[in-house]
């Protein structure tokens, strides 16, 4: 018998329920989801089972621990959010509306489902406090990284065009999601003791104020009446 032929059957076999195990894999996160909405962030595994219609010993199947599970909604979320980040970013070619969009939507996302960021930041479901996803990098930390990716990318742009060296573009831009998070985070522990578009606003003013002062080049010798070149991160 053709080896290759016999395998033939047995990969399609294998290929579907890969693709099954995924599938159901996405309906456990979208269950948790759902889960920690109705019982909030401290959402155990018996709820989130019921939500899915199924019994933790079945999920469990799917996900090797609490932590697996953890994990992936943190997969989920960090997509959304980035993939929100970057279209806002994208939406303006002012280098302070891009800002101002970034912490807006930031802002915007959490505020729209404020327990789903609470069970991410708080490591629920973790089986260990400070469980790490396989690679060893927390998935909070890699969703920072991500945006502050994003935000340092533009700081470099801004940079270039003022003609300027971008070494500083990266923790800068890793500065500001700092900051922001770090606000955030006391926002909602605060109950949201102001207006989110209040908030936005105080982070933009701070975060904008810094990036526009290191960004614009000092006037080498302007004459008395000769203003100083316009930095492209004033001209918003």
């Amino acid at each position: 018998m053709n080896m290759e032929t016999a395998a033939g059957p047995r990969d399609r076999r294998d290929s579907r329920w890969d693709e099954h195990r995924r599938a159901r894999r996405e309906q456990l996160v979208d269950a948790t989801l759902a889960a920690v909405g109705r019982h909030g962030a401290g959402v155990g595994m018996e709820e989130i089972a019921a939500a899915a219609g199924t019994s933790k010993t079945v999920v469990y199947r799917h996900f090797a621990d609490r932590s697996e599970l953890y994990v992936a909604v943190c997969a989920r979320v960090a997509d959304q959010l980035t993939r929100k980040l970057r279209e806002a970013m994208g939406s303006s070619a002012h280098p302070r509306q891009m800002v101002t969009a970034a912490v807006e939507t930031y802002l915007a996302f959490i505020e729209a489902d404020p327990e789903v960021y609470r069970f991410v930041v708080s490591h629920a479901l973790t089986d260990r406090p400070g469980d790490l996803v396989a690679d060893g990098t927390d998935p909070i930390s890699s969703l920072s990284d991500l945006v502050g990716d994003e935000v340092g990318a533009l700081v470099a742009a801004a940079l270039t065009h003022a003609g300027q060296d971008t070494a500083a573009a990266a923790p800068w831009g890793h500065g500001v999601i700092g900051l922001v998070r770090a606000a955030a985070d006391w926002w909602l522990r605060a109950d949201r003791p102001m207006p989110r578009a209040d908030l936005a606003t105080h982070l933009t003013d701070l975060a904008w104020t810094g990036l526009r002062g290191v960004v614009t080049p000092e006037p080498t010798h302007p004459g008395p009446s000769t203003p100083a070149p316009a930095s492209p991160m004033e001209e918003a």
